[in-house]
This record gives C-alpha cells, structure tokens and sequence, in this order.
C-alpha cells in the first residue's frame, strides 16, 4: 500500500489514542465536534493501511515488584548464531525487549527484574545460552524519557 494521507483530525485522533487507547470514539468525536462513525471509520482506515498496529496496555512494574531494569549487550560467537540465540531469548520471560544490533553488541535487550540479585540471575541465564561469547550489562538508575508524542508530532509536521 502506498503512503497514506493524514489530516489534521486523523492527528487529533491519534494524538488522543496515544493518551489513551480506551477512550471512547464518542468521547473523541464531542472532543472534535464530528460523529462517531466518522472517528470510527478513519481509525479503521488508519488500522487498514497499518498506521495503527493495535492497542497496548502500560503496566506500572514497579506497583508489580519488577522496577529494576538493565539493559544487556550480548557478544555471539559468530553472527550466524542470532537466529538460534534470539530463539533461547525469547524464551526467559525477564527479556522484555532484544534488537539485533550493528556496532559494539550483537543483540541487545532491556531486562526487568524484582531487585539486583534476580537480574543477576537473569543475566546469567543470558550468558548460560550457546553461542554467547559474553555480556555487558548497564543498569537503569531512571527512565528520564518515555514520549511517543513528540515523534509523533515531528511525523505529521513534515508531512
């Protein structure tokens, strides 16, 4: 499908999705003084042409006991080994991200953890799978920045 374009309603309509994917289309379209269905079927355009992928919900770990996070460059022995490592990844469920990388790391994946001694532990199940040469681990004191808007908002004014 080619490129699709976006109004300046389709960037209300998703500005206010990305606050919150729950928000009724009806409470959208008081908010933007046109209907329902007309909410309803722009967002269904947008999920047609794969602009919206989708709805996800945000946990706060820390109420959930899971605050500690660290990210893990992995070295592999040879990089025709990523299929096979990235596979024994996805299988500890601590690994909530891994992207295959170019530069210092093969792989690299954010962790979260219940405390210091449990993300050892996870880190040592990383450095446990064939084909890991080692490991490098930088520990997250805090997420300073988390904003899909402002992307968002640089997306649509270049458009």
């Amino acid at each position: 499908m080619g490129k699709i374009k976006l109004d300046e309603i389709d960037h209300q309509i998703l500005d206010m999705l990305i606050d919150n994917t729950r928000i009724p289309f009806t409470d959208i379209a008081k908010k933007l003084l046109i209907s329902a269905g007309t909410v309803h079927v722009r967002v269904k355009k947008m999920e047609e042409h794969g602009i919206i992928k989708g709805s996800s919900l945000m946990l706060d770990y820390k109420k959930l006991g899971y605050s500690f996070i660290a990210y893990v460059g992995v070295f592999l022995n040879k990089t025709s080994e990523t299929k096979f490592v990235l596979e024994r990844i996805n299988q500890i469920p601590y690994v909530t991200v891994a992207h295959i990388t170019t530069g210092k790391f093969n792989v690299f994946c954010k962790i979260r953890a219940k405390s210091t001694e449990h993300a050892k532990e996870v880190i040592f199940m990383l450095d446990d799978i064939e084909g890991v040469y080692r490991t490098e681990t930088m520990i997250s004191l805090e997420e300073s920045i988390n904003d899909k808007k402002r992307l968002m908002h640089t997306i649509f004014n270049e458009m």
